[in-house]
């Protein structure tokens, strides 16, 4: 039963397009990482003019830091990488909606686009509880697309509470 559980990674084509999708399943495989390290499975990816500049799964177990989420340490991988805070050409590419937090710091950090799969209808701040980036004073809006791979990333999330549930009795 557990074997049934556990995820594997995807492994997008190389030589194929670096699309939506391609770039989604290497946020998935973030996720699978955070899944093996027992923290909650949620990957992000950054990238920019199609190169990976910034990828994380969630810490907040490992470093015991609340605001250790996989999109939070992406976007400090990124910034470092192109010396700016400013995130304006980029794309965020994650696993589940953002929460306000990570919301957030999307709108602070100028990110161009954020592509996530799956909704998140009790904590997800943009669209799914609370729209954050609907606010009209915000001096910077985000493009938001949502449901590429969304049904691995669904999975993923669901099979890791139904270990946690297995493994409390």
């Amino acid at each position: 039963m557990m074997d049934e559980l556990l995820p594997r990674k995807i492994y997008p084509s190389q030589l194929g397009n670096r699309d939506d999708d391609f770039f989604m399943k290497l946020a998935f495989n973030q996720a699978v990482d955070a899944f093996n390290l027992e923290e909650v499975p949620v990957g992000a990816v950054v990238v920019l003019e199609g190169e990976v500049i910034g990828s994380a799964h969630n810490e907040v177990d490992r470093t015991k830091d609340p605001t250790a989420h996989a999109e939070i340490l992406a976007i400090t991988q990124a910034a470092n990488h192109i010396g700016d805070w400013r995130l304006n050409d980029c794309t965020l590419y994650v696993t589940k909606e953002p929460c306000p937090m990570c919301a957030g710091a999307l709108i602070m950090g100028r990110m161009g686009r954020v592509v996530f799969a799956v909704e998140d209808p009790k904590m997800g701040y943009l669209g799914g509880a609370i729209d954050l980036n609907a606010t009209p004073t915000n001096n910077h809006k985000l493009e938001v697309s949502k449901g590429v791979l969304a049904e691995e990333c669904r999975a993923i999330i669901k099979a890791f509470f139904e270990k946690k549930r297995i493994e409390k009795r």
